[in-house]
């Protein structure tokens, strides 16, 4: 089972600090590269650039909650939510399996 976590590729967990402006004011996320890549994933099957999708989830959350808690948080779950809607089989690791056999064998 760790075999499928521990053998992703390092980039994918590191993080990166981004900065744009929302509502008028600046600020930076920091998501891991695995995010970042989902988020932009999702602009562009939006027709929009990264900034604009984030501004838009942003004054949609605003707009239904009256405050945006924790946008960092927000982007990742969004990305789980997304990941989980378009989700590909994944081979499945175990231990014990029989090794693979040479034809000449």
């Amino acid at each position: 089972m760790c075999h499928l976590f521990a053998h992703q590729p390092q980039r994918d967990y590191e993080s990166q600090t981004r900065s744009l402006r929302i509502g008028g004011h600046c600020t930076s996320i920091r998501l891991e590269m695995s995010f970042w890549d989902t988020l932009e994933e999702i602009a562009a099957k939006e027709g929009m650039s990264l900034a604009k999708f984030l501004t838009t989830l942003h004054d949609e959350v605003l707009d239904h909650h009256g405050e945006v808690n924790n946008f960092a948080s927000l982007l990742r779950c969004s990305c789980l939510i997304y990941r989980s809607r378009n989700a590909v089989a994944v081979p499945e690791f175990h231990r014990n399996e029989a090794p693979i056999l040479d034809a000449a064998e």
